[in-house]
């Protein structure tokens, strides 16, 4: 997998913020979202349904397990991106009057038809070659989002829960390896606390 870091993840987002489909790069890892799925006053999205393209037709269904239905939570800058995206969204169907379509997704066309996955793969290819940046796919800033929740210290069990994973063994197992900081992290934060404590009782543990 392909994974920006911190900073080139911000540098993208930065370039693409006028894009008509920020919010959609914004929450990249999520496919045929609908406002039905999206409760901004709970601050939280379930995705019910994915659109998949598959031998040149878009293909609407359940996500892949049970897990992938679980609430996600959303935090304060996701909500004001989503609220403005509304607005915007709202703009367009008055401008559209008759000729839009009232697909109730999140992300559409300038007339409100649901957008085809491949299109958004390729605007995202299209962005990324443009920046500079490391070559990377729309489904690696998914992997991008683990890896960034845990190098901010998020518990894996919560890293599990927002992927959708069914086994925490999985996540462990794809996602701890990535960021060799996170290991260095912990062993540094296990030996402060030892140390800590020895300081605590006066003793120097160091010859």
């Amino acid at each position: 997998m392909a994974v920006w870091t911190e900073q080139q993840l911000a540098a993208f987002l930065t370039g693409v913020a006028q894009d008509r489909l920020y919010p959609a790069w914004w929450l990249a890892a999520l496919r045929g979202l609908r406002w039905t799925d999206v409760d901004l006053q709970a601050v939280e999205l379930t995705v019910t349904q994915q659109r998949v393209h598959a031998d040149g037709q878009v293909v609407v269904g359940p996500p892949k397990s049970a897990a992938d239905c679980q609430a996600v939570a959303l935090d304060a800058e996701t909500v004001r991106v989503l609220i403005r995206h509304r607005e915007r969204q709202e703009e367009l169907s008055a401008m559209a009057g008759t000729r839009w379509q009232d697909s109730g997704y999140v992300f559409t066309t300038a007339t409100g038809a649901p957008l085809r996955p491949d299109y958004l793969t390729g605007r995202f290819r299209q962005l990324v070659a443009a920046s500079g940046l490391p070559p990377a796919r729309l489904h690696d800033l998914r992997h991008g989002a683990a890896t960034l929740a845990l190098a901010a210290r998020t518990d894996l069990k919560v890293v599990q829960a927002m992927l959708g994973h069914a086994s925490i063994v999985l996540t462990a197992d794809t996602y701890v390896s990535v960021l060799p900081e996170v290991a260095n992290k912990a062993a540094q934060e296990t030996a402060g606390l030892v140390l800590r404590a020895a300081s605590k009782l006066r003793r120097e543990l160091s010859t």
